[in-house]
């Protein structure tokens, strides 16, 4: 049985912090609650991860990005076929467009977990500021596994970024 919920870090452990996504993935699997999802990491996304999703009610990204505002965001991506379709890295957006294309159905729900990196070269290891960051985000992580509702990651990533001041999860809680 294929478990509902899939989280997919990618990006290359050797290159400093690209490593952020499987970073994030190695903290969730310490947790009791890994039990209740799948985990994949790979170095980059593929035209092949698209078969990932299939029988999922929920699927969570996580990447490097040197675009955050803050530490972290966490957005709803919808598919979209955009330049990255047609190279041997496709983004998250992609590969839901290409999982519509070959099933003939709409992707499951899924987000997108940004972790801001600043240095990405071959051999550095994690910056200082990326480790505060992935520490945040596995703290946001940690809270998205207890809430593993689409109706709850939606009013989490409509929230706005974590940068906007109080903390998304803390916004829900006095909402609740």
């Amino acid at each position: 049985m294929v478990n509902p919920v899939l989280f997919f870090g990618y990006g290359n452990l050797s290159r400093g912090d690209d490593a952020l996504g499987p970073l994030l993935l190695e903290h969730i699997e310490k947790t009791s609650l890994s039990s209740q999802l799948a985990i994949l990491t790979d170095f980059q996304l593929q035209i092949e991860h698209a078969l990932d999703l299939a029988n999922r009610e929920l699927v969570l990204f996580v990447d490097a990005s040197v675009s955050c505002a803050g530490a972290y965001e966490f957005v709803e991506i919808q598919p979209a076929l955009d330049k990255s379709y047609t190279t041997h890295a496709m983004s998250p957006a992609a590969v839901l467009a290409v999982y519509q294309s070959i099933k003939g159905q709409v992707p499951p729900p899924s987000f997108l977990l940004s972790i801001k990196g600043e240095s990405f070269e071959l051999g550095d290891g994690l910056s200082a500021d990326a480790q505060n960051h992935l520490q945040q985000a596995s703290q946001f992580a940690d809270q998205l596994l207890e809430r593993t509702s689409l109706n709850q990651w939606r009013k989490l990533a409509s929230t706005g970024r974590e940068s906007l001041g109080k903390h998304p999860i803390d916004h829900l809680k006095s909402h609740a």
